[in-house]
């Protein structure tokens, strides 16, 4: 595996939508964090698509996440590549899907296994995702890294887009960091 690249990436958001979200720990860190990452990606022209698992019954996404959305996926299988029309509804040029959302232990991780089955690159934002119980989460973690997948950090993956310091967005992402 090679470092992130702005032409190659996209950003998948997995259902963090207002009826899940208050009981998954530690909520408003998993909401800052994503933020930041969907923030910077659009500042940087990476597309960032999301998924909504019945809608009706758990709400839409998350109004802080929402303005960053290119375009939305609604599905009622927990592995998303399941769900007839996914290939369609992804990019061309995405080919390492930067994965973030809830709950990681079910939607995120069987999206995940799905992405590699297709021949996607799937990298696990760490901190931008959350479960209900911590062990649910470092259950996924663990699971992820046993089929040798990818996983990384917000910030990790926002350098590695930027490449240097010479970017032209290089300032206002990383005021974005340290707020």
């Amino acid at each position: 595996m090679a470092t992130l690249n702005i032409n190659t990436s996209c950003v998948l958001l997995i259902d963090m939508q207002t009826g899940l979200l208050p009981a998954i720990a530690d909520q408003h860190t998993l909401i800052s964090n994503a933020t930041k990452l969907v923030t910077a990606a659009k500042a940087l022209k990476v597309p960032v698509l999301a998924t909504e698992h019945w809608v009706d019954k758990i709400g839409p996404t998350h109004a802080n996440l929402t303005p960053f959305i290119d375009k939305v996926f609604h599905k009622t299988f927990f592995d998303a590549t399941l769900e007839p029309g996914f290939e369609a509804f992804m990019p061309a040029e995405c080919k390492r899907i930067l994965i973030i959302g809830t709950e990681a232990h079910v939607c995120v991780l069987q999206t995940g296994l799905g992405l590699m089955r297709l021949g996607y690159e799937p990298v696990l934002v760490t901190d931008c995702i959350g479960s209900r119980t911590t062990k649910n989460l470092n259950g996924a973690i663990y699971r992820w890294q046993h089929y040798g997948l990818e996983p990384i950090t917000y910030e990790m993956a926002i350098f590695e887009w930027l490449q240097n310091p010479a970017h032209s967005q290089f300032r206002n992402i990383l005021k974005l960091i340290k707020h």
